[in-house]
């Protein structure tokens, strides 16, 4: 003991903490691995978000001449009726547009839960409107809504209700899309919420019907909170695609009659490649990103809350 010298202990921590040979050094090379993703998410989002954001800060013409406003494209969209009318629209499309067919989904799902003759061949059915593409399912819809040669007031007709105006009255322009939206997403939230009452487990509703709860008491106090977080996955799907709805709008109403069904995805199409007023139509973008910014946090909140607790 007294040969060994205290710099042989120094040394033997020199040593240690010395790495091997071969010995690849990851702590400071994992930029490496990185680097793929962090220039892909700046080039397709970072990159394009700054541009927008810069051109909607220019007076920018179709002819590519750009000049600086500042704020002033901002400015002017809270100054423009037409614009806070498509941000009403498109809350009031979005809400039916949820609401509906998470109701109607809901519904289908508990009903294709029970056991009953050709259920599977129903729920094949059922499902079908999800094969077909919004555009094919929009125009056969045009002509149904058709006030004089539609199907849909020749069946009213039959059963004494008089025909019915559908998009081409503002009134109704608006819930008319929106039962589009019903009959084409429905469907969507049957599946997610069937996959949730499959995994529900057994036990709460054995311990129910021991002590006598009844079909609704066991519906409104252990199926609906355990399918509590299936139905907000389907609500955050549902909100998404009912606030970046086109597609459906423009092949139905075009924005239509006047002004009545213009949301902001529309409006925004209109200013940027109809007026071409590129600087004005960023701006749109701006403030649309905001809100789904928004909306999106408030969902995503909602879902943490809806977990199970463990």
């Amino acid at each position: 003991m007294t040969g060994m010298p205290a710099t042989s202990l120094g040394t033997g921590k020199a040593l240690a903490a010395t790495p091997p040979a071969g010995h690849y050094d990851f702590s400071r090379k994992y930029w490496l691995f990185v680097l793929p993703a962090v220039v892909i998410i700046l080039a397709v989002i970072v990159f394009p978000w700054l541009f927008t954001f810069f051109m909607a800060t220019q007076e920018w013409q179709v002819t590519g001449a750009t000049s600086f406003v500042g704020l002033a494209n901002f400015y002017t969209l809270f100054q423009d009726t037409r614009f806070l009318e498509s941000i009403g629209h498109t809350f009031y499309f979005t809400i039916l547009g949820v609401a509906l067919p998470v109701f109607f989904g809901t519904l289908a799902a508990l009903v294709f839960h029970r056991e009953f003759p050709f259920r599977g061949l129903l729920r094949t059915i059922f499902v079908m409107p999800m094969m077909a593409t919004p555009v094919a399912v929009s125009l056969v819809w045009t002509m149904m809504f058709h006030p004089q040669l539609g199907v849909l007031n020749y069946l009213l007709s039959l059963v004494g209700i008089p025909p019915q105006a559908w998009t081409y009255d503002p009134a109704t322009a608006i819930p008319t899309l929106v039962l589009v939206e019903v009959w084409f997403w429905t469907p969507l939230v049957m599946l997610i919420v069937l996959g949730g009452l499959a995994g529900l487990p057994k036990e709460p509703y054995e311990s129910a019907l021991i002590d006598g709860a009844s079909d609704w008491q066991m519906f409104r106090h252990i199926t609906l909170p355990l399918l509590w977080p299936f139905i907000m996955i389907a609500l955050v799907i549902r909100t998404i695609d009912a606030l970046k709805v086109f597609d459906t709008i423009v092949v139905i109403t075009q924005g239509g009659p006047g002004t009545a069904s213009e949301t902001l995805n529309y409006f925004l199409y209109l200013q940027a490649f109809q007026f071409y007023k590129i600087g004005y139509a960023s701006a749109v973008v701006v403030i649309f990103f905001v809100i789904i910014v928004a909306l999106s946090l408030l969902l995503l909140y909602a879902r943490q809350k809806s977990k199970w607790d463990a």
